[in-house]
């Protein structure tokens, strides 16, 4: 079977069609869009900023999925606007072999390629030289015959005898569609579905759901799906996040102990994060804003914000029980009543300077605004339990101190006790 399509030309003017028909039609449809003709995060162009891409190394197989998969994704309430990059309304001609009938006219297959590759491949058969110049021969038909598929149907090729056969009594030709465009995921066929998330959907919501629609399927082996897009790009932000935070406690912990020369005293101080990362999530919550980059790194900027009510507190703590002998309850008790005026004050400023990330308006401000959510959240729940919460761990911590230092203490027997004098 041999393929005849149109020529480059006629290729070229249709996908300009195409990409304007898809324009009009992008900034046409109701809901969240983007434009086709921005650039998208690690994606190619579309008509959605999330894309998910599958690719298979058969062509006919993508052929044959692709309308299924995007007639499931549209039935999924979690994304809108489903469309694809694979526009099968190309003109394609099929020359369909009948191979009985070439054999008994001793017509030879590569007969029949070469007498195609003649007329439409415009290949170069010989150079003419003269004395200033030269000139390339290109073999083909006239392009009169080039114009409508029926022409083929002129076109001879060899047979028994040195007979010239029509190419019409040797084989069939069957219109059809074909893609203007087959685009690659590395080096396998790929169609890359585009699409928007429903109002009050976040990103890990449509990105499973999609996932279980695919799944219901049962598709071959050889068709593989994966994420593209913003979509990729915030599940590989999202696999990362845990990683980072789970690092950066480690780090504060391993300077915090240096500086104490203890191994309890910086989980004091560490224990005032938790209550910073759920004032900083319930923020979000409340004014119904994504964990996104932004967000997280703001819970990031936490870490080094809230740490320092601990350290506050720790400090004069360990200063009242080192030098002037108080007891751990008494010694935390006065760290809480006199350094309650620098955590205040230290809390209200980080406050106030990120007010106007929350309160900004114009370009840029919806990238700002998680940030600042985040941080004044934070801030404010661990403003309000930490001086609950820091004294009561750092008395739980003194008295494990105690208990293990008892038990490392050499226990000597009763008869090595010298008796008390009378």
């Amino acid at each position: 079977m041999v393929r005849v399509g149109g020529t480059h030309d006629d290729d070229r003017h249709s996908r300009n069609r195409t990409n304007g028909t898809a324009t009009r039609h992008a900034l046409r449809r109701p809901g969240p869009r983007g434009d086709p003709r921005l650039p998208r995060t690690g994606a190619r162009s579309g008509d959605g900023r999330n894309q998910f891409t599958i690719w298979s190394p058969k062509l006919a197989d993508l052929d044959q999925w692709v309308p299924k998969v995007v007639d499931q994704l549209k039935t999924v309430p979690e994304i809108t606007g489903v469309n694809t990059d694979r526009d099968n309304r190309g003109l394609q001609v099929d020359v369909v072999i009948d191979r009985l009938a070439a054999s008994r006219l001793g017509v030879r297959i590569q007969d029949i390629d070469a007498a195609l590759n003649n007329a439409f491949s415009q290949r170069q058969v010989s150079t003419i030289y003269n004395q200033r110049n030269q000139y390339r021969v290109v073999l083909e038909t006239e392009p009169r015959f080039q114009r409508d598929p029926g022409d083929l149907a002129k076109i001879y090729v060899p047979g028994a005898n040195s007979m010239q056969v029509p190419l019409s009594s040797v084989a069939r030709f069957e219109r059809g569609l074909a893609p203007l465009v087959v685009n690659h995921q590395g080096q396998f066929p790929a169609v890359t579905v585009s699409y928007e998330l429903a109002p009050g959907v976040v990103q890990q919501e449509a990105s499973d759901a999609i996932d279980q629609a695919v799944a219901e399927l049962h598709m071959p082996e050889t068709i593989r799906g994966e994420f593209a897009g913003d979509a990729r790009a915030a599940r590989r932000s999202g696999t990362g996040q845990g990683l980072l935070i789970i690092t950066a406690l480690i780090a504060v912990y391993i300077v915090l102990g240096v500086l104490y020369e203890s191994l309890l005293h910086p989980l004091t101080i560490i224990s005032t994060l938790p209550p910073a990362g759920l004032g900083a999530l319930l923020a979000l919550q409340m004014f119904k804003v994504d964990l996104s980059l932004i967000a997280f790194i703001g819970i990031i900027l936490l870490i080094g914000l809230v740490k320092k009510n601990g350290i506050m507190l720790v400090d004069f703590a360990l200063e009242g029980e080192r030098k002037r002998g108080l007891p751990a309850a008494e010694a935390v008790f006065e760290a809480c009543i006199a350094r309650f005026r620098p955590i205040l004050m230290t809390t209200l400023a980080a406050i106030l300077g990120a007010l106007p990330l929350v309160l900004a308006t114009g370009q840029g401000s919806e990238l700002r605004r998680p940030l600042g959510i985040t941080i004044i959240g934070g801030l404010f729940v661990s403003q309000m339990l930490t001086l609950y919460t820091t004294p009561v761990i750092y008395l739980m911590l003194d008295n494990l101190r105690q208990r293990l230092r008892r038990g490392r203490l050499p226990q000597l027997p009763p008869d090595a006790i010298p008796a008390a004098p009378r």
